[in-house]
């Protein structure tokens, strides 16, 4: 594979991340499920190269940053959903007044979206 090959391969793969993180932020499943085929296609074709030129080692710095982007972006929504199923799954005790004045806590199911009405 000559260098200019390479390099092509490098920047689309650059811009595929940047189109992936697009995607993901539009929360458009379909449009990541393609960038992500395209993403190990190509980065099985650069795996078979043994050095970049040290000219092309910004495109691969820049790589490592977009994806290391993407990666905070996903960990972080992970973390944001686990968060709120967590909050919602938690058991609620409100507190009432029994009947002689005093607050009584009494448990109530749990599960706030149990998907019952």
């Amino acid at each position: 594979m000559t260098r200019d090959d390479v390099r092509k391969l490098m920047i689309e793969l650059r811009d595929l991340l940047l189109l992936e993180r697009q995607h993901a932020k539009e929360l458009d499943i379909r449009a990541m499920a393609e960038d992500m085929q395209r993403k190990e296609a190509l980065l099985q074709m650069l795996n078979r190269v043994e050095a970049i030129h040290p000219d092309d080692r910004k495109y691969a710095e820049e790589i490592k940053r977009e994806n290391l982007r993407n990666a905070y972006l996903y960990k972080a929504t992970l973390n944001w959903i686990q968060e709120t199923m967590e909050f919602f799954g938690r058991r609620s005790v409100p507190t009432t007044y029994g009947k002689t004045g005093t607050t009584t806590s009494y448990t109530v199911n749990g599960r706030l979206l149990s998907g019952r009405i």
